[in-house]
């Protein structure tokens, strides 16, 4: 893989078409919002690759024919689709364990394994770089993420049952993953309502501003007819209480962050598990996007498998991640598939700003190559959908054991090589962005 010069002018043509694809409609709906995106992703090459998922795997296109380590199998097993370094943090499950994890499955598919492992990789040279790590540093680095994913697959597969490979608890957990659990922990659902909510007559309802939009008696009917239709896709276990049912406010939210610019969305109120208005519940409904990836997976039997991308995230996140969240759902919307799930207020995302140190930092990638293999080897022929008929851990497990010595250098050469070609695409995309090149803006 050829990395670009700064100013190279086909490249930055090819940026323009990818990101037309990605998000032409999108934009063309909200330019505003595209412009925060853009000047969040123009921050840095970290930010800049976190949001062009799409250009990763158009670069990546040519593994659709094959590559190391994937066969029949291997190249047909759910996959997280934006597995970065960032992508991580702390969840409630439904178990009511605080748990640290792969969150954010919103681009979640079926294809490679090895595309995951790919994409965290060159994230892993991207924040080493910021980081002003050596080559050789990084190099240590992804061997040490390969390694630990190979050491808990070859576990999972060989017979090590689930319970004696904990998730990553309070109980577990070391280092930062242990701080955002205990920052989590110190996190309140009386907090979360205090930050979006007020008490009106003696009801607690949304409070104004704050990103929040009023709806029209049309729009607030819809939602609510969408609402209903969710609620049919909630497990049996998810609510014993049928109050939590009910709805006490509904408002609009546009979404400017990297990942959901244009998209819109909703937050619903609902009843909590009694009447104290303290244990009220805040959940989104979000419109789903495609996913990156699905472009570049041809197998029609995944496409028709799905129906709707709401359908497609939530299927996924619940085949990837153990004990979801509770209210996690899907609807339609304007015939658009939509993603339901909880505001939660136990939310906490890895922070790297202060992971320096090589050792600590090494620390942290082995647990998250742990929390990968963990993942993967979830959505199988265990996770009750029969899109993936096998064990995911075992054909992971044979395709790696046929090529012990290649697997960690796959990993080191695509991290360094696709890490410069981030860096320079995120300089061609400033000056793309700053230049007016981009249409729309």
């Amino acid at each position: 893989m050829s990395v670009p010069q700064l100013n190279d002018e086909p490249r930055g043509e090819e940026i323009l078409a990818v990101f037309d694809t990605a998000f032409g409609e999108l934009l063309a709906a909200d330019p505003a919002a595209f412009r925060v995106k853009f000047r969040k992703m123009a921050a840095s090459a970290f930010a800049f690759y976190r949001g062009t998922a799409a250009l990763f795997y158009h670069d990546l296109d040519e593994e659709k024919r094959g590559g190391p380590f994937l066969d029949e199998r291997t190249s047909r097993v759910w996959i997280h689709g934006d597995l970065h370094a960032e992508n991580f943090g702390t969840y409630m499950d439904s178990q009511g364990r605080l748990i640290f994890n792969v969150n954010d499955f919103d681009e979640a598919y079926v294809g490679p394994f090895t595309w995951d492992l790919k994409r965290f990789s060159a994230s892993i040279a991207l924040i080493g770089y910021a980081k002003a790590l050596g080559d050789d540093q990084i190099t240590d680095l992804v061997e040490v993420y390969a390694g630990a994913y190979r050491e808990r697959v070859h576990a999972l597969a060989t017979g090590a049952k689930r319970d004696e490979v904990p998730p990553f608890t309070l109980d577990t957990a070391e280092g930062p993953l242990l701080d955002a659990l205990r920052d989590a922990r110190s996190l309140t659902r009386f907090g979360l309502l205090d930050s979006m909510t007020e008490i009106r007559d003696f009801e607690r309802r949304f409070a104004p501003g704050g990103g929040s939009i009023e709806l029209d008696a049309a729009t607030r009917y819809k939602v609510l007819a969408a609402f209903d239709g969710y609620l049919e896709t909630l497990p049996e276990t998810s609510l014993a209480r049928p109050d939590s049912y009910r709805v006490k406010d509904v408002v609009g939210r546009r979404g400017i962050g990297i990942g959901s610019a244009g998209l819109p969305s909703y937050n619903i109120l609902l009843e909590g598990h009694s009447d104290a208005l303290e244990n009220d519940v805040v959940i989104y409904i979000k419109q789903a996007q495609t996913p990156a990836v699905s472009r570049h997976i041809t197998d029609q039997a995944i496409r028709d498998y799905f129906q709707h991308e709401g359908h497609r995230t939530v299927i996924s996140q619940r085949a990837l991640q153990a004990h979801a969240d509770p209210w996690l759902g899907w609807t339609e919307l304007d015939g658009a598939g939509q993603l339901v799930a909880e505001v939660s207020p136990y939310a906490v995302d890895l922070d790297w700003s202060d992971i320096d140190d090589p050792e600590e930092i090494a620390a942290v990638v082995a647990d998250l190559g742990r929390a990968t293999a963990t993942m993967h080897a979830a959505a199988d022929d265990t996770s009750g959908e029969s899109l993936v008929p096998f064990s995911t851990e075992r054909a992971i497990d044979a395709a790696i054991a046929a090529d012990e010595e290649g697997f960690a250098p796959l990993l080191v050469d695509f991290a360094h090589t696709y890490g410069a070609r981030a860096r320079a695409d995120h300089q061609i995309f400033v000056d793309l962005f700053r230049n007016g090149r981009i249409p729309g803006l």
